[in-house]
């Protein structure tokens, strides 16, 4: 008996449904318009291959959902046996009587441990020292694969897969350009001046050559992301937004958090699957009054407690300021992580506040105590906390996603952004 199994076309299709209607559905499984004359031209295609027998079959009942007959052999076959009949849904991806994918939540899980990214921490410290620096990217690369070969969903876990010497030459490029700006600021003021005013324009574009070269880079199940926002788009978010909020006194900053984390979302593919980004400016800014509450909240109590004990007011600063930093980071990430589609899973978040302020606060805390070397389990407590609070919303099952034509980016704007100090994030 065969262990694996092949899905294989020959151009058939559902005659209920037309070519263009066909080729529509095809495109939203991922499929791209090349792919697309092939499948339809008559000539035998294996669409997928190496596939258990029931997972074949949810290939070619997705496909037939579609419009695409299909047929499902053993891996090896090559006659024209009779086509498997598309099997019924198995329970977890069942369809309910209202003819809408049962869904369920999927929990990510973070599996790394301290101790064992601690060898990774510390080598990686080691050999760039030894190398004056230039082991940075072979030491950026191995710690993101870390994390992404850790972190896991449906028991599949995500894959970092850019290669170091891409990064180093991106990284050359950016510390030329950092000591000519360097050596201009010190003798030739004007000259650091006028790069100073190139290199602003040049950041929105740092920006989305940094967010592709990651997206490209990182894959789930062999399927990789993308990023394609462009640069007007990004100029929007980095100056246009925020610049409106700081003339508008901050009445227009929930309005460009709003903003650019829709220009992340909706900018975002898996495969050839979109990210959408369902959070409304009104959401926002309900947030943000919430966070005002809580910030006028603390000012009283801070107020009521000068008056009564003076000494107390260094701590309770402190301890306000985590809090504040707490609902504001965890409340913020749930609200877009809530509000995250991809087709028709969805995601949820779940960090509790009190939690993320004291690990935050105890993690900075045994870092400094242990003079740095507690890093790498405060790295692995908060990705496991993080982990633990995600979940994704699964419409049926996972494995409808075919994974699009593979694409490559240069690291340069990347590595500009590393040498420059250019912050951003999904967070």
């Amino acid at each position: 008996m065969q262990d694996t199994f092949k899905v294989r076309c020959k151009g058939e299709r559902d005659s209920a449904i037309d070519e263009q209607q066909l080729r529509d559905n095809l495109l939203r499984l991922g499929f791209g318009s090349k792919q697309l004359d092939r499948l339809l031209n008559g000539t035998p295609v294996t669409i997928k291959s190496g596939l258990s027998q029931a997972m074949a079959e949810r290939y070619q009942q997705r496909l037939a959902d579609a419009g695409l007959i299909t047929e499902v052999l053993p891996v090896g076959a090559t006659s024209s046996a009779p086509p498997v009949p598309p099997a019924p849904p198995t329970s977890p991806i069942q369809q309910p009587a209202s003819g809408m994918p049962q869904r369920r939540m999927a929990p990510f899980q973070f599996t790394g441990n301290g101790s064992e990214y601690f060898g990774i921490w510390i080598v990686n410290i080691l050999l760039m020292v030894v190398t004056l620096g230039f082991y940075a990217p072979w030491a950026k690369v191995r710690n993101l694969q870390y994390f992404y070969g850790h972190t896991v969903l449906e028991k599949q876990s995500f894959q970092y897969l850019a290669d170091p010497w891409v990064i180093f030459r991106g990284r050359l490029v950016a510390v030329a350009a950092f000591i000519v700006w360097s050596i201009a600021s010190n003798f030739f003021p004007i000259a650091a001046m006028a790069l100073l005013v190139i290199f602003i324009p040049l950041v929105p574009w740092i920006i989305t050559r940094s967010l592709k070269f990651h997206a490209i880079n990182s894959a789930y199940r062999n399927i990789r992301f993308d990023f394609v926002g462009t640069y007007w788009q990004a100029v929007k978010v980095v100056y246009l937004w925020p610049l409106a909020g700081l003339l508008t006194l901050g009445l227009l900053l929930p309005l460009a958090v709003q903003r650019w984390h829709q220009f992340l979302t909706d900018s975002a593919r898996y495969g050839r699957s979109a990210f959408a980004l369902n959070l409304s400016v009104g959401q926002v800014y309900l947030f943000f009054l919430k966070v005002l509450g809580v910030f006028a909240g603390l000012l009283l109590i801070g107020g009521v407690l000068s008056l009564v004990y003076q000494p107390l007011m260094a701590v309770f600063a402190m301890a306000a300021y985590l809090a504040l930093f707490g609902y504001f980071m965890a409340g913020l990430t749930n609200l877009v992580i809530d509000s995250i589609k991809l087709e028709d899973h969805g995601f949820a978040s779940s960090l509790g506040k009190r939690r993320i302020v004291w690990i935050f606060f105890t993690n900075s805390l045994l870092i400094l105590l242990t003079m740095g070397f507690f890093t790498p389990w405060a790295k692995v407590r908060m990705a496991r906390y993080r982990a633990s609070c995600s979940e994704m919303e699964v419409a049926g099952d996972l494995d409808g996603f075919i994974a699009g034509e593979a694409q490559h980016a240069g690291a340069v704007g990347m590595e500009l952004g590393d040498a420059f100090d250019v912050g951003f994030g999904f967070g």
